[in-house]
C-alpha cells in the first residue's frame, strides 16, 4: 500500500490540475469569443449570467447543441428579455466548449 499511495496522489493531482486548466482554458476560449461582453459568470450583465443559463437547461437532453445552434445563429430576444444576441462568428467546436464549461456553474 505504501508504494501504491504515491502513485494515487500523483493521479489525484494530475486530475485536479487539468481540471483547472480545462477551465482556464475555456474561460480563455469565453474571453477570445466574445462572450464575456455580454455574459459574467455570476451576474447580468446584458444577457443572462452563466449561472441562470445553467440554471434553466440543468438536465435537459441534448442542451450543449441546442444552445450552440443559437449561438450560432444568434437570438432575436424574448428567452431572456428582449436584448437580441447577435450570431457567433466563433468556430462551432469553440461555441460547444464554451457552453459546456458555462453549464458547470
Amino acid at each position: 500500500m505504501k508504494k501504491l499511495y504515491p502513485i494515487l496522489l500523483a493521479s489525484a493531482c494530475t486530475t485536479v490540475l487539468l481540471a483547472s486548466f480545462t477551465a482556464q482554458a475555456d474561460q480563455q476560449t469565453a474571453m477570445m469569443s466574445g462572450c464575456l461582453g455580454c455574459h459574467k459568470a455570476d451576474a447580468k450583465l446584458i444577457g443572462p449570467s452563466f449561472q441562470d443559463i445553467a440554471k434553466k437547461y440543468a438536465g435537459q437532453d441534448g442542451v450543449v447543441d441546442t444552445l450552440a445552434a443559437t449561438v450560432q445563429a444568434g437570438s432575436p430576444g424574448g428567452k431572456w428579455g428582449e436584448t437580441q444576441m447577435p450570431p457567433s462568428p466563433a468556430p462551432l467546436a469553440d461555441i460547444k466548449k464554451v457552453i459546456t464549461w458555462m453549464l458547470t456553474h
